[in-house]
């Protein structure tokens, strides 16, 4: 479109040109819809030719990185791996960037610069798959536990589909223009990976990405399906740990103490009443208490007691009254107690919410239908996990965060029949389907790349 055109100026040409276009349509219609047809099918075609070129060595790079995870801010070997690869492809690769982060960098003349982000870390969760490439890797945790490792919430399939988009991009660059900057995070699982490279220098030691792109495989779709949408895909998370102080003595004699397992308790309770009872209806927010640790016998009232909370919404003014809430209530009931001094909360760990830019998501979704079919690009519905993306997009780069299936197509028909769900990422019986997920994965990266780098 012509940004000066006036509407009148399109009217009358409009009223100029109807005889003509009346006269060719019947023509010309049938001959522009065969050729866009057969253009967006050799398009297809030639994308799913180029994705089976390149899967053999994203497979076995899969193999490899299922087989040997490392914990969060350790993933050395992992970080080595994916530089080397990106490296053999003609990417400048930059290596240590906010610890064990990966930054590859390919320009290709003028245009917009995007980034693409993948995962490095695993978890200390034992893989019970059954897989015959599973998981056997034990290692010391920063606490000095030992501990198993897996790649639990496949951060091994992002790694290798990001590898092959890459060859797919340094090969076939005569398809776009720009600079592509490829980002492998580390941390994510600790929600601390992303900050650390922004404060390493990502964003001012390197291109400044126009747009930032990412996705997550989970068994909420099945295999060879993608889900997109635009607005909230994350929420944000607060990870809050609070130490309520009390005067320990015996089991036999309360009456001498202030017991703080009650006061936790109340506490505990009366944080339940602030979604129910002061976030209004219809906002999206959860507060869990995942633990208390408190004393050490059962006949000994301890002098503290230890929460840990998970605090999640979407929106900032919801995030800010529950925190605020949070606050109040503990002190509160602390104060009502008679406790020896105030509680401590602490805020260990925090990520705000993934947002789509709305724009950006209806043109990508477009984008990901033609390239793989209608049928298999479903609306995805925002969820309550937490992802530390958001502080690349925090930098003021819009962003575009979509799903891979990856369960198995029949087992999740069967379990969707039945009323029943897969298990789901963090589990140790955690297993996508690699194939079609990781040559979905490929395709739908390669697709989105190339789009808005044209």
């Amino acid at each position: 479109m012509h940004l000066g055109a006036s509407s009148a100026g399109i009217q009358l040409r409009a009223a100029r040109n109807s005889k003509y276009h009346a006269a060719t349509m019947k023509l010309t219609c049938p001959f522009l819809l065969a050729m866009w047809a057969a253009s967006a099918w050799a398009q297809t075609s030639s994308l799913a030719t180029e994705v089976e070129t390149a899967y053999p060595d994203a497979h076995a790079l899969y193999l490899d990185l299922h087989q040997n995870p490392e914990l969060s801010s350790h993933e050395t070997q992992t970080a080595t791996k994916l530089a080397s690869k990106l490296r053999d492809l003609g990417y400048t690769v930059t290596e240590h960037v906010g610890g064990t982060g990966v930054v590859a960098i390919l320009k290709n003349g003028a245009g917009p610069t995007v980034m693409l982000r993948t995962e490095l870390d695993g978890l200390p969760v034992e893989e019970k798959t059954g897989l015959p490439y599973a998981s056997k890797v034990r290692t010391k945790d920063d606490a000095g536990r030992d501990v198993p490792v897996m790649h639990a919430c496949g951060h091994d399939v992002h790694m290798a589909s990001l590898v092959a988009t890459a060859a797919i991009m340094a090969h076939g660059k005569s398809s776009w223009h720009g600079t592509l900057i490829l980002i492998g995070q580390p941390a994510e699982e600790t929600i601390s990976g992303a900050k650390r490279m922004i404060e390493d220098g990502l964003m001012t030691r390197f291109p400044k990405p126009d747009i930032a792109v990412a996705m997550h495989v989970g068994n909420t779709l099945p295999a060879g399906q993608v889900g997109a949408g635009p607005g909230y895909r994350f929420s944000n998370a607060d990870s809050l740990r609070i130490t309520i102080y009390g005067k320990g003595g015996h089991g036999s004699m309360p009456n001498s103490t202030v017991d703080p397992i009650v006061m936790a308790a109340r506490v505990v309770t009366t944080l339940q009443t602030i979604v129910s009872r002061e976030v209004k209806p219809g906002e999206v927010a959860v507060i869990t208490v995942g633990y208390i640790q408190a004393g050490t016998k059962n006949n000994i009232i301890p002098d503290h007691a230890e929460l840990g909370l998970t605090v999640r919404s979407y929106k900032p003014e919801v995030r800010k009254q529950m925190l605020a809430s949070i606050e109040r209530i503990t002190k509160a009931e602390a104060n009502a107690a008679g406790a020896t001094q105030e509680p401590k909360i602490e805020h260990p760990e925090a990520t705000d919410a993934v947002y789509n830019d709305p724009a950006l998501a209806q043109r990508l979704q477009g984008v990901l239908e033609s390239a793989l079919g209608k049928d298999r690009v479903v609306r995805d519905d925002p969820g309550m996990a937490s992802e530390d993306f958001s502080y690349f997009t925090a930098q003021g780069v819009p962003s575009f965060y979509f799903s891979l299936g990856g369960a198995n197509p029949g087992k999740y028909a069967e379990a969707k029949a039945a009323g029943t769900t897969l298990p789901s990422n963090h589990s140790a019986l955690f297993a996508p389907d690699v194939d079609p997920a990781l040559h979905t994965g490929i395709e739908a990266e390669v697709a989105v790349l190339r789009n808005l780098l044209n």
